[in-house]
């Protein structure tokens, strides 16, 4: 069970901050039932809430300062998303979504840089739905990790990129 205060990652919405643990009087709300009053972190305005013992939605805690530090580093070695059918391209890409597994966002997110690289060398424009993933990805990541760290969310695509470069003993 999260505690009031936790940041958690919540299937579709990203980060979180777990602002109670009430029962609800609203209409659809079970008699008897806890629920999470959820507030997304990187939007203005919203809440969710969601049954405390509810297995349909993925929630899970965020990273760990030293987790967080542990991924970064190893993104080099995290391989590329496998798209044997191009039919089953987008399936794919939903399901590293909704994963909630870091380690599947640095997968698409890396396998649609390549692909955008690709295709910009071919004289291709980025499909609209490739650009959709790499951002849902890339939001998701990014924003889990600066919660993890104490950063700004606006500032990790640049301290991943320098943190890399540092592993790799290249001037930053």
């Amino acid at each position: 069970m999260f505690q009031v205060g936790e940041f958690i990652i919540y299937e579709n919405r990203g980060i979180c901050k777990v602002e109670g643990i009430a029962e609800l009087s609203l209409p659809g709300a079970v008699k008897g039932q806890q629920y999470y009053e959820l507030k997304p972190v990187f939007e203005e305005a919203g809440k969710i809430y969601s049954a405390v013992d509810s297995n349909k939605v993925m929630m899970r805690q965020v990273l760990t300062k030293e987790e967080a530090n542990e991924l970064i580093e190893d993104i080099p070695n995290i391989p590329e998303m496998r798209i044997g059918d191009e039919k089953h391209r987008e399936m794919k890409y939903k399901e590293a979504v909704h994963s909630c597994d870091c380690r599947q966002w640095v997968s698409i997110i890396k396998t649609l840089y390549t692909r955008r690289q690709n295709r910009l060398e071919q004289g291709k424009k980025t499909t609209n739905t490739d650009e959709r993933y790499f951002k849902k990805a890339e939001n998701n990541l990014h924003g889990e990790l600066a919660i993890a760290l104490g950063m700004e969310k606006s500032t990790m695509g640049e301290f991943i990129h320098n943190r890399l470069n540092t592993l790799r003993g290249e001037q930053v």
